[in-house]
């Protein structure tokens, strides 16, 4: 995980396809503090910009049942 002024960059293994990449996308972008996210499955990895909770978006994405290394 890096992070970086409101920026923070997860790997997120599982993602494979762009429904995977729209799911994680919507869910994480309804976290509050959350101003935007992009899910890229090919890098497995997922940047989130905004001051949101690190563990909610964690807790998030693994409840869509992808792995947050």
């Amino acid at each position: 995980m890096a992070t970086q002024e409101n920026k923070t960059i997860l790997k997120v293994e599982g993602m494979t396809c762009n429904h995977c990449k729209m799911s994680v996308e919507k869910f994480v972008g309804r976290i509050d503090g959350v101003k935007s996210v992009t899910a890229t499955p090919n890098e497995n990895k997922v940047e989130i910009e905004g001051d949101a909770d690190i563990k909610a978006i964690k807790e998030t994405i693994e409840k869509l049942g992808y792995r947050v290394g």
